[in-house]
């Protein structure tokens, strides 16, 4: 074989090589170019009816943040997937948009399917909705069934029907919980638990079998706040006469009785509800005011609130400017390391906040709290976060949202300035720890464990052997000390002395009103009060700053996918396909996982957490 000959073919295979790169690459940049062009059509406004109802229907809990990975969560919403959930803002920004628009009639606003939120999340889109008004436009609420949340919206609105065979069902404020200390014991474990509060409540159901005196107190002094406030604000909204909510749920047998024991009729002949309609009826009535659609005659001509979400963000751009105020949440439990939204992760929030510290535009930070807690050491890398921001002379306002508790305070508390709602859980300024051992129940099956170790703590923590004396006295000296850290940073954050935060904390929870009279906040206000705060402290006039949102988003591979799956589905490919649904050993784990979330949630490197039972039904 001759060399000029194995030259040849060594260069052809080169060159074969080389072309196959290259028609490689060339495919490529076409499937980009096709992603592009397809991408801009996907992404151009959808065209609006000139004269429409605005069709907002808020669905599942009313949230500041979604949860899960936005990744995860996109690959859902495409196949219909996701977890029901509605976005406060979305609300607020489209009745914004809408209140200016002439395109914008009127406002249907359908609640069958609103499961709640937070009083303070309510009262964010209320005050929205009566701004809407002030336009002259019309609200329209509806629903089949009004949960008490639902309602609260409602009463706000111009006209309130209901479908007959509905119901309107005001449960008012409360709060129960399972206690285990009779099974634990039945099972032979001990449940070793260290705190320091008289009303860290949140250890009551491993160390009792009902709710501690001290708890009963606090909790129903919350829970009488809130009924006031949600009476007030239905009855005000609905020119109702003092008393008259409180009236109907508590007597709501007797008024189902006199109804005949239509409990829809019940509602309307206690000025709950305007009229009673079937579906016909209330398009009827829709239709009144924008008239018919194009192209269906039975409906009313009208415009989904995400379309037109879409529509009038793509037509007015982002807020973002020069100069900004960022806006990070933390939303969800307090956990170490890094968590998805709808957490807050100690690494993956404090990364955000070095996010806005490194941006330039960024001049002051609001930080949104929506937490009642959790990991003492996610909470104090946190607030180190929120100090260097301030030694680089960018502001920070915490603003809190439904609850903003032990370590959900914990995270507020160094902030420049603290804005509450009336109706915000906050306080709960305690600490503690837990750690379950089963020698016990080993020992009643016949398994025994033994071993050595030089010194006296080895294999101490392990949760076969009983706890030592020794450790449960170390366990409670760190509990004690994280204690006086938490009150003595209180104290000097907020110009308070030591003893005065003691007072009032102990693991009290407070409604924002109390902590304003008990100096644990600087004010009562809203979100738009914190971001208009912040931009003040900043030394930024009128309107000429952004709003900047610093959340963990898609990455650009992430959006090539979502991008390419979209527009496949837009062109009648059966996504959901694709994205196989999970099996029913997947199903079963994702169940397992859900029940296990809460134990989850203790992975404090120390085991200490500043966490609140503060769920109000």
């Amino acid at each position: 074989m001759s060399s000029k000959s194995f030259l040849a073919r060594l260069g052809s295979s080169i060159w074969r090589g080389v072309d196959g790169v290259r028609k490689i690459l060339h495919l490529l940049l076409l499937v980009m170019l096709f992603l592009g062009f397809f991408g801009a059509i996907s992404s151009a406004p959808p065209l609006l009816p000139k004269h429409a109802v605005l069709f907002l229907q808020p669905v599942g809990p009313l949230v500041d943040q979604l949860d899960g990975d936005p990744y995860d969560r996109a690959l859902a919403e495409l196949i219909d997937d996701a977890p029901p959930q509605t976005l406060v803002q979305d609300v607020i920004d489209a009745l914004t948009f809408a209140k200016t628009d002439n395109r914008i009639v009127a406002v249907h606003l359908e609640l069958s399917a609103v499961l709640g939120g937070g009083l303070s999340k309510l009262r964010r889109i209320t005050a929205a909705l009566e701004e809407f008004r002030e336009s002259g436009k019309p609200v329209v609420a509806s629903a089949d069934f009004f949960s008490q949340a639902g309602y609260h919206l409602a009463a706000h609105a111009d006209e309130i029907y209901m479908h007959p065979e509905g119901m309107v069902f005001l449960q008012g404020y409360g709060g129960f919980r399972s206690y285990y200390k009779e099974a634990i014991d039945t099972l032979l474990v001990d449940w070793n638990v260290f705190r320091v509060g008289t009303h860290k409540s949140f250890v009551e159901p491993y160390t009792r079998m009902d709710m501690s005196p001290a708890d009963r107190e606090s909790r129903t002094r919350l829970i009488n706040q809130f009924w006031t406030m949600y009476q007030q604000d239905v009855e005000t909204a609905r020119g109702m006469d003092a008393g008259t909510i409180d009236g109907f749920t508590q007597g709501l047998v007797a008024h189902v009785v006199a109804a005949d024991g239509d409990i829809a009729a019940a509602a309307r002949e206690a000025g709950l509800i305007d009229k009673l309609l079937s579906r016909a009826e209330l398009r009827a009535v829709l239709k009144a005011y924008a008239g018919e659609d194009e192209e269906d005659s039975t409906l009313y001509a009208s415009v989904h609130s995400s379309d037109y979400l879409d529509n009038m963000r793509l037509m007015n751009g982002d807020d973002v400017q020069d100069e900004n105020v960022a806006i990070v949440m933390a939303v969800g439990a307090i956990l170490n390391g890094t968590q998805s939204s709808g957490s807050v992760g100690g690494d993956s929030t404090a990364a955000l906040l070095r996010n806005a510290l490194s941006d330039d535009t960024v001049k002051a930070v609001v930080l949104r709290v929506d937490s009642p807690g959790g990991s003492v050491f996610a909470s104090e890398l946190i607030a180190h976060e929120i100090l260097a921001l301030q030694a680089a002379g960018k502001p920070v306002v915490a603003s809190m949202s439904s609850v903003a508790a032990s370590g959900g305070y914990w995270i507020s508390v160094s902030a420049d300035r603290i804005i509450a709602s009336p109706a915000t859980i906050t306080g709960s300024i305690g600490v503690f720890g837990m750690f379950p051992t089963y020698q016990r129940s080993l020992e009643a099956i016949g398994v025994g464990t033994d071993g050595v170790g030089t010194t006296p703590w080895v294999g101490q923590l392990r949760p076969d052997r009983e706890m030592s004396a020794a450790v449960k006295d170390l366990f409670q000296l760190i509990i004690n000390d994280t204690y006086d850290d938490f009150i003595s940073g209180v104290a000097d954050f907020r110009g308070m002395e030591k003893i005065d935060v003691d007072s009032v904390a102990q693991g009290q929870v407070w409604t924002g009103q109390d902590a304003f009279e008990r100096g644990l906040i600087d004010e009562l206000g809203t979100y738009e009060d914190a971001i208009r705060i912040a931009a003040e402290l900043a030394g930024l006039e009128g309107e000429a700053y952004g709003r900047k949102l610093i959340e963990t988003s898609v990455s650009p591979t992430e959006q090539i996918i979502l991008d390419f799956l979209a527009i496949s589905k837009s062109g009648g490919l059966d996504v959901a396909a694709l994205l196989r649904g999970p099996s029913a050993l997947e199903s079963f784990a994702s169940k397992l996982q859900q029940v296990l979330a809460d134990l989850s949630q203790f992975n404090d490197p120390k085991g200490v957490y500043s966490h609140c039972f503060c769920e109000i039904d």
